[in-house]
């Protein structure tokens, strides 16, 4: 595997499975693997109760976005509609929660990382919807990050920030 270097942004995706179905780490992994893929290709994975799991470690570019992988891959899981065979906004509130508190946890690590989605890179619906237009500008910093004004006042309401050493995966 690859040495990551300062990644250069935050690309989301989705498990491109059925709405409520659970996915974990280890699955994902055996797919990946299956490609031929040394590893899980995401760095994190949010299941559907919001919990956090690790993937590759972050010492290690992703397997996730040709030509995109010095960037931090995070997948949720689902992505397509009950039946599977529709693509379809299916993230949770919780997995919403954990994906923005692991956004700031990455952001205070490496910088103001871009966020955007696998769909920008690819043909593909995954994460099965904008980015931009579910977070918006200011949170996918689209425009120079240097003219936006610091709007943070005392401590997150949603909790701290992740500690991304004491993120295991499931097993």
């Amino acid at each position: 595997m690859k040495k990551m270097k300062k990644p250069q942004g935050i690309i989301l995706h989705c498990t491109a499975t059925p709405e409520g179905r659970s996915v974990t780490v280890k699955s994902i992994r055996n797919w990946h693997k299956a490609r031929g893929w040394d590893d899980v290709g995401y760095h994190f994975v949010i299941g559907l109760k919001g919990e956090l799991w690790a993937g590759r470690s972050l010492e290690f570019q992703g397997a996730h976005t040709k030509g995109h992988n010095n960037s931090v891959g995070v997948a949720y899981v689902g992505g397509l509609t009950s039946d599977g065979h529709t693509p379809k906004d299916t993230l949770t509130e919780a997995q919403e929660a954990t994906f923005l508190r692991l956004l700031e946890t990455l952001r205070a690590k490496y910088g103001d990382l871009a966020l955007q989605g696998h769909n920008e890179f690819s043909s593909k619906a995954c994460p099965s919807f904008d980015v931009v237009e579910k977070f918006g500008y200011e949170v996918c910093l689209r425009d120079d990050p240097s003219t936006q004004e610091d709007e943070s006042e005392g401590d997150d309401p949603d909790g701290p920030v992740l500690p991304l050493d004491e993120i295991v995966d499931e097993e």
